[in-house]
């Protein structure tokens, strides 16, 4: 648009003057086609008042050629006899001459080389006249020039054959004067009608332009008038819009900055370049590590642990994962050389556009994580006293798992940490003196508020729902088939064979969900799979639930004594969680051709 070939006024200039080019130029080749035109009949009738003209004056001479012819035989005296044949033998000439230039057309009288086929018709008719009368004439000349004294009776035979082809001659010549005037009469009803015609056409072509060319060209001009009038409107507008988006700026800073106090009294989160040197870390993950002050350019790893093996595992995950981005379990040490362990995500993000960083954001399970090592360490023991202990141990991690899962809905999830933290950034890199940037930005905000409000009612779902307490396990995964089909977009279809409304232990209740939503879940997150299908049946004893998708797949026995972050350790909650109420858990899978997760509880 700010290309001076494409401005408004340019573009205008060029339509207004390519449109008036066309419609002179119209007008023009009209009037010169009907000047072409007028001009060739109006020389074509010039000629036809001289044809006209001749060919009446030939009935005039052979009129007087015949006169001639009688006073010669009648001159009494010789010097009136030779002087009435020099006056026949020119009119016989220019007679002569006549006819053959109305025959054949002659230039220099200004006679036309063609006549219609009725005027060659009649001169065919007229020739054997003309010549009878010329033959008789020049008979009578030649004997007056060869015998001046001869007699009348002498002359008797040739007047007698002139006079009586004279009455023949002037019949036909009258029909050929006529034939000329009628022809001539033809062409000037033509040139009206031509003119007419051309009057017509200018008509038709100045319509079609007034239509085409000039009403066109008022309603362009009218057009182009408003856009320069809506473009003054535009401007007062943006104007006034970069007013208002300069107040809105100082109030979003003014949130970001109370955001800000928030999330660094609530979340474990840090800010990290891409060689893993942190650029900021909140108050909460400052406190946790005991670390009140540190230098700004320190590593990360250098501060979340005083123990060299540590550091090594924490600087190989973040080199590792700078670009793809990162979620799992990494065991840290406090100033005070106490273990604590971390759930922690590694999200790459552009705060500016061309600056890659990292955020981190964490969660504190160490109570979660010694319930865990505390079962590994039953393991030593015997099999009676290793299955009853594993079920306290188990029923402890359960009830710490949900505490924990309701102190983090409380503490905001991690997920949403890192994207309010994502949009902290983006409003503090807005440059209200760039609108078109602003806009765009403010759009893209918009998005990252949906998705936070997506996140925070996912987050509170996976929480402990009312529909388990208060109704039991069907109508509660009934409720989360219906919620993650909506939050994921997923086909998730639930298949209820039975009517089954009998309660059971509130703990049997609790894992048979959690298992049934950790399926869910890692066919979403991880099987990449587009339909899930939960069936439920039950027979006198047993109530089944089969979980179906058409993910990925997997092999089981590569992850059968899986237990880092990558998806092993769902499998392993899964097993302990049915193991405590009694229930058996069958996992079947191929690469490619998706995943069964089938749990049986005894009733």
């Amino acid at each position: 648009m700010a290309d001076k070939d494409f401005s408004l006024d340019q573009q205008t200039f060029k339509k207004l003057s390519r449109l008036y080019i066309i419609a002179l130029s119209a007008i023009a080749v009209t009037v010169i086609v009907s000047q072409l035109f007028v001009r060739k009949y109006l020389q074509d009738q010039q000629t036809d008042s001289t044809v006209i003209n001749i060919a009446g004056r030939q009935r005039m001479l052979s009129q007087k050629l015949t006169k001639e012819v009688l006073l010669i035989s009648d001159a009494a005296h010789l010097e009136d006899r030779i002087a009435l044949k020099n006056k026949l033998k020119a009119t016989i000439l220019l007679w002569s001459a006549s006819h053959e230039a109305l025959k054949n057309g002659n230039d220099s009288i200004g006679l036309p080389k063609t006549n219609s086929a009725n005027v060659i018709t009649m001169f065919n008719r007229l020739d054997p006249v003309f010549n009878t009368i010329t033959t008789a004439s020049h008979h009578i000349i030649q004997n007056i020039e060869t015998v001046p004294e001869l007699t009348r009776q002498n002359f008797t035979e040739a007047i007698a054959v002139i006079k009586s082809e004279e009455a023949t001659y002037l019949t036909i010549m009258d029909e050929i004067v006529n034939q000329y005037d009628l022809e001539a009469d033809q062409k000037v009803r033509w040139l009206k009608k031509l003119e007419l015609l051309l009057m017509i056409l200018t008509l038709v072509i100045l319509l079609a332009e007034f239509l085409f060319i000039f009403w066109p060209t008022a309603k362009t001009v009218k057009k182009s008038l408003f856009k320069l009038l809506q473009a003054e409107k535009n401007a007062k507008k943006m104007a006034y819009d970069a007013d208002v988006l300069s107040v809105a700026k100082e109030k979003s800073i003014k949130e970001l900055r109370a955001l800000t106090q928030a999330m660094n009294e609530t979340l474990l989160f840090a800010r990290l370049s891409s060689n893993g040197t942190i650029i900021q870390m909140g108050s909460k993950f400052s406190k946790l590590l005991g670390v009140n002050k540190f230098n700004p350019q320190a590593n990360f790893y250098e501060v979340i642990s005083r123990r060299q093996s540590e550091q090594l595992v924490i600087g190989d995950v973040i080199s590792k994962h700078k670009k793809t981005g990162w979620q799992g379990e990494v065991k840290a040490t406090t100033q005070n050389e106490e273990d604590i362990w971390l759930e922690m995500s590694i999200v790459p993000f552009n705060p500016t556009g061309n600056k890659s960083e990292l955020l981190i954001v964490a969660s504190d399970h160490t109570k979660r994580k010694g319930g865990q090592l505390e079962i590994e360490r039953l393991t030593k023991v015997s099999f009676e006293e290793k299955m009853n202990q594993q079920k306290i141990i188990s029923s402890k991690i359960i009830e710490n798992q949900e505490k924990e899962q309701n102190r983090i809905a409380k503490d905001v999830h991690d997920g949403i940490g890192q994207m309010l933290t994502g949009l902290k950034y983006n409003l503090e890199s807005i440059d209200v003196s760039d609108i078109e940037k602003t806009s765009s930005k403010i759009e893209h905000l918009k998005l990252q508020a949906a998705d936070i409000i997506k996140g925070i009612r996912t987050a509170t779902f996976n929480l402990t729902p009312p529909e388990l307490t208060d109704h039991g396990v069907v109508p509660a995964i009934t409720k989360l088939t219906k919620e993650l089909a909506k939050l994921t977009g997923k086909n998730i279809v639930l298949v209820s064979k039975v009517n089954f409304n009998q309660r059971l232990d509130s703990l049997v209740e609790i894992n048979i969900y959690r298992i049934t939503q950790e399926a869910i879940n890692n066919a979403i997150k991880y099987a990449e799979s587009t339909h899930i299908i939960v069936s439920i049946t039950k027979t006198e004893k047993i109530l089944s639930i089969v979980i179906d998708d058409n993910g990925k797949g997997f092999d089981p026995e590569k992850v059968k004594n899986k237990k880092n972050g990558d998806g092993g350790m769902g499998l392993t909650f899964m097993r302990e969680r049915i193991n405590y109420i009694d229930g058996r858990l069958f996992i079947s899978s191929e690469i490619g051709k998706g995943m069964r997760v089938t749990l049986n509880v005894p009733l």
